[in-house]
C-alpha cells in the first residue's frame, strides 16, 4: 500500500496516533484525507491544517461508521485505505461495571467490526483495499492495571487476523498496529494511571505515523513500532508459564513504584 493519490480515512483523527497519521499521509501525497474523530472541532483543526474533510463520528455507532464511508465516497470517492484508529483506555478489574465493559467494548473492538462491514463489499467489488487495525501491544501481550484494554484490545488483533485470513487472497490488505507506550493524551493525561510505567520508552505519535508507512508499503501484518514487543512475543510462545510469571513480578514492580 503505498497512499500517494489514495483516498484514506483515519478515525481518532483529531489527536495522538490519529494525528500524525493523517499529517504524514498528507505529506506522503494522499489524495482525499478524512479526519473522523467524536472530537469534531479537533478534527476539523487537523483537516484543515492538511486540507483534509472533517467528519464527527461516533465510532461505536454503526450509522455513524456508516455516514462517514458515505460522506468519503460522495466528496473524495472510493475509500482505498481505512484507518480503524480510535480507541480508549482506563483502568478496571473484577469490579469494573458492565456499562464500562460495554462501552470499551464497543469502542475497542465493535468500531473495527463497522468498520470492516461499511467498506470490505465496496472494495472486494473493486478489487483491493486496504484496512489498518490500530490495537496495542497489550493486544498481544496484556495490560498491568487494566482488564478491559487488556481484552478488548485483544479481541480488536484476533479480528484483524481473520480479516486477513479471510480476504487476504481477495485483495484486500490488513494490518494491525500494535505500539505500546506512545507520547498521546490517552498516556500523557494520567501521569500516575496504570499505564504510567510505560511512559518511559514511549514513542512520539510521529515516530508511529513512520513505523505505519513503512509496514503499509512492506504489506506486513504486524507492525510493532516498538522492536521489543516481538521479543517478548517471542518469549510469551515459546513458553507462556515463565511468560506469566514475568508479569507477575512486573505487576508487582509497578503496584509498587506507581501506586496511584
Amino acid at each position: 500500500m503505498n497512499v500517494r493519490d489514495k483516498v484514506v480515512v483515519v478515525t481518532g483523527g483529531a489527536s495522538g496516533i490519529g494525528a500524525a497519521l493523517c499529517r504524514r499521509f498528507a505529506a506522503e501525497g494522499a489524495r482525499g484525507i478524512v479526519v473522523s474523530d467524536l472530537n469534531e472541532i479537533g478534527a476539523r483543526v487537523v483537516a484543515n491544517e492538511i486540507g483534509g474533510l472533517a467528519v464527527g463520528t461516533d465510532v461505536s455507532v454503526e450509522v455513524d461508521i456508516q455516514r462517514l464511508v458515505r460522506v468519503t465516497e460522495e466528496r473524495f470517492g472510493s475509500v482505498d485505505l481505512f484507518c480503524s484508529n480510535a480507541g480508549i483506555a482506563f483502568a478496571g478489574d473484577l469490579d469494573t461495571p458492565d456499562s464500562e465493559w460495554k462501552r470499551i467494548w464497543d469502542v475497542n473492538l465493535m468500531s473495527h467490526i463497522f468498520a470492516a462491514r461499511a467498506v470490505v463489499p465496496g472494495m472486494m467489488a473493486r478489487g483491493g483495499g486496504y484496512l489498518l487495525q490500530t490495537a496495542s501491544a497489550a493486544g498481544l501481550l496484556s495490560q498491568i492495571g487494566s482488564a478491559p484494554y487488556a481484552v478488548s484490545k485483544h479481541a480488536a488483533v484476533a479480528f484483524a487476523e481473520w480479516l486477513a485470513i479471510t480476504y487476504g487472497e481477495r485483495g484486500i490488505g490488513v494490518s494491525c498496529l500494535c505500539p505500546q507506550g506512545v507520547v498521546t493524551p490517552m498516556l500523557t493525561d494520567d501521569p500516575r494511571g496504570f499505564a504510567a510505567f510505560l511512559l518511559t520508552d514511549a514513542l512520539t505519535p510521529e515516530a508511529v505515523a513512520d513505523a505505519v508507512i513503512t509496514g503499509l508499503a512492506e504489506r506486513r501484518f504486524l507492525i510493532l513500532p516498538h522492536p521489543r514487543v516481538h521479543e517478548y512475543l517471542q518469549h510469551k510462545v515459546a513458553d507462556h508459564d515463565r511468560w506469566i510469571r514475568a508479569m507477575q513480578r512486573l505487576q508487582a514492580k509497578v503496584s509498587t513504584e506507581h501506586p496511584g
